[in-house]
């Protein structure tokens, strides 16, 4: 982990699973029944089962519930993890991480709610391994935007495309924007770990804290998908999945 992005949820130990996290302004339980009723209505013609089980324990052991992480067709398993606020978090089992995207945008449509994803995925080099890309995310979705095709309401992010550091926002800042920052020479200065944690806080959030999820007493919900899958995907262990990523 580099000095500029200490403090990530575990210490990274569950990356590339939560180096992308989706939060749905929603309760768990009413966000993963919502989330199983479209995918049943995807899957039914193939004969594919969804099934909704609570899950209990620490966050980690919770997580645990993901394993194994897996590739092939789509992903087979499915987190929601309450937290200390009005925010569920979303995860899934992809070997590759977590993509929130594409979800948290149906669920906004679908739900009226406001849905977020969230990067923060630290620069590194590490000789004779290769390159990890940086990027430091915030989109932030609604419900359906009248004359647009999407439905952000606002994005963000700095990111290491390949090598070359881009900056990137849509939509209308939010009040509590330090938007002077986007300026800034160094590009990858113009959106920090810093500012995320910062603008997320008045978002009602703090995802990158242990404590911030499971409070006493509740339940995660796992969604899982069995049946005849079209294609046989792999199936990796955590320390297999962080190792093919140069983590």
């Amino acid at each position: 982990m580099t000095q500029e992005m200490k403090g990530l949820l575990l210490e990274d130990r569950w990356a590339p699973v939560t180096s992308t996290m989706g939060f749905l302004e929603l309760g768990a339980e009413q966000a993963a029944q919502a989330f199983a009723t479209w995918h049943r209505g995807l899957m039914i013609s193939r004969g594919l089962t969804v099934e909704v089980l609570p899950v209990t324990g620490t966050l980690e052991q919770v997580l645990s519930s993901l394993l194994p992480l897996t590739s092939g067709e789509g992903q087979r398993r499915y987190l929601f993890i309450p937290t200390r606020s009005a925010w569920t978090a979303y995860v899934e089992s992809g070997w590759t991480g977590t993509d929130a995207a594409s979800p948290m945008s149906v669920m906004a449509r679908k739900l009226s709610i406001r849905c977020l994803r969230v990067v923060a995925v630290p620069h590194t080099l590490r000789k004779n391994q290769g390159v990890r890309y940086g990027a430091v995310m915030l989109d932030v979705f609604g419900p359906e935007q009248p004359g647009k095709i999407h439905n952000y309401v606002r994005a963000l992010g700095a990111s290491n495309d390949g090598g070359r550091w881009v900056f990137d926002q849509e939509g209308e800042p939010f009040p509590f924007e330090q938007v002077e920052r986007y300026q800034a020479r160094r590009v990858r200065d113009r959106f920090t770990f810093e500012m995320l944690k910062d603008y997320l806080r008045h978002l009602g959030l703090s995802p990158f804290e242990e404590d911030f999820y499971m409070p006493p007493g509740s339940r995660a919900w796992l969604i899982q998908k069995t049946g005849p899958f079209t294609t046989v995907g792999q199936e990796y262990t955590l320390e297999e999945a962080r190792a093919a990523r140069v983590l």
